[in-house]
């Protein structure tokens, strides 16, 4: 229903990564052809064969290229419920010239498990909720910031999005988490899920964190790294001109999804109020930045800056130890020099560095030199590829 702006080459194999409902299985399923193969290790009874004999994907394989007698593309749906078969497939790929199309919702196990990653004969993407340009004309950014941008919520007015939410959550945290072995003890991690949602975009004090889940501060480093690896989450570090400071300081994480934070912080209404729409619609804009970046192959890195005086600016666009431009995001649409605090303050140590205020509903203006006030999908669509 929605045309997707992701770009995967055609000649070559590649993983598709991005959290469930996003909708990989329908983007690979209407690039296949009719010669295609297709394998999902979702239903039990296909896990079970397959982890039982990974060597049972590769006779598949032989079989159906001497069936189709030529060159096919073979999707494996959730690769990362048996990573044995990545061996497989990397000989598969060596010996027989066919395509693979790997999606999975969790790269947890492929990463840290010693999975065969097919060693650079593989492409990786990511799969984001839907932008609001390929939303079109359906868009609406109430809706975005209250119920979030997962397919299903937009293809038909019919979905109860707080039920869906609500069952995407516990699906979540019975499937992904617990089904996986990901956690010992799922009840601390929901209450940490909670908790991470409530200060989504906020600075982490891990400590604090800790003390109010009754678990050790490792373990909650390690909850926040599994909601990177289920991409569930992502990690904005702060910037400093020392690398090394970099390392030490304390992150920023955002959810993906607006709608699946109002659902984990109890902040879900027909009408967010002030400060928690400010939030969302800040958590918006930088995912849908990440997404454009992502789906266009730029070379960029993301940070947050803030000084020890409370001064901060919410994303820095970077490449390499450049810094291409600063984004402050409002929520309001009447922007004023007050307003700018923290831009002021970033501009007078980077007075080369332009620095957009990012609202609703704006026109380009210049407020201070390089300091430039436009509407945020403005900026999305025009200003980002040619920083």
């Amino acid at each position: 229903m929605f045309k997707r702006l992701i770009t995967p080459v055609k000649s070559k194999s590649w993983f598709l990564f991005g959290p469930r409902q996003t909708g990989k299985s329908t983007l690979v399923k209407s690039l296949l052809k009719a010669n295609d193969l297709y394998i999902d290790l979702l239903p039990q009874r296909d896990f079970l064969n397959y982890a039982k004999n990974p060597g049972r994907l590769r006779e598949e394989v032989l079989g159906h290229l001497n069936r189709v007698q030529g060159i096919f593309t073979c999707v494996i749906d959730e690769i990362q419920k048996i990573p044995q078969l990545l061996d497989e497939i990397h000989e598969l790929i060596e010996s027989t010239g066919v395509h693979f199309i790997l999606t999975g919702s969790s790269a947890r196990k492929l990463r840290r498990g010693g999975a065969n990653l097919l060693a650079g004969r593989a492409y990786t993407y990511n799969l984001f909720p839907l932008t609001f340009d390929e939303l079109g004309n359906v868009f609406q950014l109430e809706k975005a910031l209250i119920s979030g941008c997962l397919p299903v919520l937009w293809k038909t007015d019919e979905e109860d999005s707080l039920e869906f939410l609500r069952s995407y959550t516990e699906t979540y945290l019975k499937e992904e988490v617990a089904a996986e072995g990901l956690v010992r003890n799922i009840g601390p991690f929901s209450q940490f899920m909670d908790i991470a949602a409530a200060n989504d975009g906020e600075t982490v004090n891990f400590s604090n964190i800790a003390r109010e889940c009754g678990v050790s501060v490792k373990t909650v480093q390690q909850y926040y790294q599994i909601l990177e690896d289920t991409f569930l989450a992502f990690r904005l570090p702060p910037w400093h001109r020392s690398a090394r400071k970099r390392l030490v300081s304390h992150p920023r994480y955002y959810f993906f999804d607006p709608g699946v934070t109002n659902v984990l912080a109890h902040t879900f209404s027909e009408q967010l109020n002030s400060r928690v729409r400010g939030r969302r619609f800040e958590q918006f804009v930088i995912s849908q930045a990440i997404a454009a970046i992502h789906y266009r192959r730029l070379d960029f890195q993301l940070y947050y800056w803030r000084t020890n005086h409370g001064s901060e600016i919410d994303l820095l666009i970077c490449r390499g130890k450049d810094i291409l431009a600063a984004l402050e995001i409002k929520s309001q649409r009447n922007i004023v020099r007050e307003d700018l605090k923290g831009a002021r303050s970033f501009h007078k140590d980077y007075p080369e560095v332009p620095v957009f205020i990012l609202g609703i509903d704006q026109k380009e203006r210049l407020l201070y030199d390089n300091i430039i006030v436009l509407c945020w999908d403005e900026f999305l669509r025009n200003n980002l590829v040619g920083l």
